[in-house]
């Protein structure tokens, strides 16, 4: 059971709980009702607005589509007046252009072209819209005469602005530094920038709304003009300085040249040094020629269109072209003149060239890329030309070599060498400076199936087979020209002195080698003639040392007296010796022997025999009896006849 007092308290405890809820009850209650006041106020203040809203829409609506309707109109009035002014406007073109049209273009292009582009469209305008109307008439003169004064500013600043490019800066555009290991190329600029891009906006121009290509005739004409004057001008450079300063580049740069395009042509028997100059200003013209033509190329590129370029820059390289190949031809024909009156040296002046045109021939190709086939034929032909006219000069230098006459007056009095070997040698020491060059020439002459794809070497063995036939022919000319001597000796000095000095020049300057390539043994062979020669040369000597043989030589007896006849054999002796000494001394110190190691060598070995010859005839006579003036036959000590032989062929003494 629970105690009274515990019972009573709890129930006095749930009474106030109670009467707690029920208090907030009453509270809820009323707040409730006072929401649903303000719910029902809210309702009704939210019912008139939507009554006033529908009454401002049913106000603003009709006053908004009007003005909407407004401002449509406005703006059609305002688009109405602007095509009016702009239709208006076409009507006024030709008066407010005709001003700036007529003072032309001139110092303010982009005004100008502006000016165009207003005419060009009223031309369109009245075209379209109004075909028949004189305005249409008026704005197309204007517009022609636009077109014909931009032609005339294109014109006339081509030709203000385009200068033949200075000889010295060509140079130096040519100019190849060894020592640079990255070359600096010089640049040809051709016109002022600011130019350059008022002739390219021109040019634009004319071929999109002009549709006019007589600008690229003007273009052509002009440029051709200056690249042909720029290499004229090289050419009056050359023959104004070569001769009097030797200065042909530019003194501000100090350059080291490859041997093409500036290694000189060789020294010729009768060259002369005008013929030097022309040879090496052809040279730099060629090359010159291909490195403007590129420049030119480079600017065509940025003012014609491409699709019109290549047929531009063909006609536009003609006439420096052609030129170039002119004088090409002439050189062909002073050479084949000079081999006519029988010059062959004058073959010499191609050779450089046509190894320079053969090696820029790569380059020219390349330049002349995209032109006829007639422009890239020129050079090909002239190359072609050139090694037939220089294979006939060979050949006819070689039978020219084997025909020479044997002429007494022409030999020379001291049995040196012959002016025929002289020049032969130097002749072809020249052709090994253009041993490849020589080699393909003759090659380019073979109709035979070995020589159709020739390869460098066959053509230095057939370079070497041609040296051969000069040599050969040579050495039998000079074996025919020796016996023009009455004297067998001075004929054997005379094959003595040019044998040596086709062997010593053929060694010197390396000719040796390409002989070799089809004669192994020439050397040896050359050797053995020399030494042929000079025993030859020592037989003349027997009619001095026959005397001091004991052929005939008396027996002498000891204490015998010798007999008249015997006394006179050795008197003989003597008398034949002093005579012949004598004669062969007088006579062959006039002789000459140039090659002072064989000079040296020949009069020590003949020293040698008769001095040796002669010690031992004077040793046998020296104990006889036979003459009471022994002074009178023994003239000569030994040493006095050693000394009368070193005096041998100097022509000084």
């Amino acid at each position: 059971m629970i105690p009274t007092e515990d019972a009573s308290a709890r129930k006095k405890e749930i009474e106030e709980k109670l009467k707690q809820e029920q208090e907030t009850l009453s509270f809820i209650r009323e707040n409730l009702e006072k929401s649903d006041q303000l719910t029902k106020g809210m309702v009704s203040i939210l019912s008139s607005f939507e009554s006033r809203l529908m009454q401002l829409e049913n106000s603003i609506i009709p006053v908004h589509k009007q003005t909407e309707n407004l401002q449509r109109l406005q703006e059609n009035v305002d688009k109405t007046l602007s095509c009016m002014d702009h239709v208006i406007s076409y009507y006024h073109v030709a008066k407010d252009t005709d001003r700036i049209i007529r003072e032309g273009p001139t110092g303010r292009l982009a005004e100008y072209l502006s000016c165009i582009a207003k005419i060009q469209k009223a031309v369109e305008y009245f075209q379209d819209n109004n075909p028949d109307s004189p305005e249409l008439n008026t704005v197309k003169a204007r517009f022609e005469k636009g077109k014909e004064l931009l032609e005339a500013e294109f014109r006339n600043l081509l030709t203000r602005y385009s200068k033949p490019v200075p000889p010295i800066l060509i140079l130096d555009a040519l100019t190849v530094d060894d020592e640079l290991e990255v070359q600096e190329e010089v640049m040809l600029e051709h016109l002022p920038e600011a130019v350059l891009q008022d002739i390219i906006c021109i040019s634009g121009w004319l071929v999109e709304y002009g549709r006019n290509q007589d600008f690229m005739n003007v273009y052509f004409q002009i440029r051709s003009n200056q690249l042909d004057r720029s290499i004229k001008g090289l050419k009056d450079h050359f023959r104004k300085n070569s001769a009097s300063s030797g200065v042909l580049y530019s003194p501000a740069v100090q350059t080291k040249r490859k041997d093409t395009p500036t290694k000189k042509a060789p020294k010729r028997p009768g060259k002369d040094d005008v013929l030097d100059i022309e040879i090496d200003s052809y040279i730099h013209c060629i090359s010159a020629f291909v490195k403007l033509a590129q420049s030119e190329y480079a600017l065509l590129t940025e003012i014609i269109p491409e699709h019109h370029q290549k047929k531009t820059f063909d006609s536009l390289i003609q006439e420096a072209l052609d030129n170039l190949m002119l004088e090409g031809d002439n050189i062909v024909s002073a050479a084949r003149r000079a081999i006519m009156r029988h010059d062959y040296s004058a073959v010499l002046t191609i050779f450089p060239i046509l190894k320079h045109l053969k090696n820029s021939k790569s380059d020219f190709d390349s330049t002349l890329q995209g032109t006829a086939a007639s422009t890239k034929n020129k050079l090909p032909t002239l190359i072609t030309s050139m090694e037939s006219i220089g294979a006939k000069a060979l050949e006819e230098f070689a039978d020219s070599i084997k025909n020479d006459p044997d002429k007494e007056y022409n030999m020379p009095k001291d049995g040196t060498v012959h002016e025929l070997t002289s020049n032969a040698i130097l002749f072809l020491q020249q052709l090994l400076d253009f041993h490849e060059t020589a080699g393909a020439m003759l090659a380019s002459q073979e109709t035979s199936s070995s020589a159709s794809s020739y390869s460098s070497e066959f053509s230095k063995r057939l370079l070497s087979t041609y040296i051969c036939k000069v040599l050969g022919n040579l050495q039998l000319n000079l074996l025919s020209k020796s016996k023009v001597y009455e004297d067998s000796a001075l004929s054997a000095i005379f094959l003595h002195n040019n044998y040596n000095y086709i062997l010593k020049s053929l060694e010197k300057s390396d000719l040796i080698a390409l002989v070799k390539v089809t004669q192994k043994k020439a050397e040896v062979s050359y050797r053995e003639l020399i030494e042929q020669q000079i025993q030859m040369y020592q037989r003349s000597w027997f009619r001095v040392t026959e005397h001091l043989t004991d052929r005939n030589m008396p027996v002498i007896q000891p204490y015998n007296k010798l007999k008249d006849k015997e006394r006179q054999v050795i008197k003989d002796k003597f008398k034949g010796f002093n005579d012949g000494l004598e004669e062969l001394c007088k006579t062959q110190k006039g002789w000459a022997i140039p090659d002072k190691e064989q000079r040296d060598f020949i009069r020590q070995a003949q020293k040698r025999v008769v001095s040796e010859g002669y010690r031992a005839f004077l040793h046998r006579c020296a104990n006889i009896q036979f003459t009471k003036n022994p002074e009178k036959y023994h003239k000569y000590r030994p040493e006095q006849v050693e000394d009368m032989i070193e005096r041998l062929f100097d022509t000084s003494a």
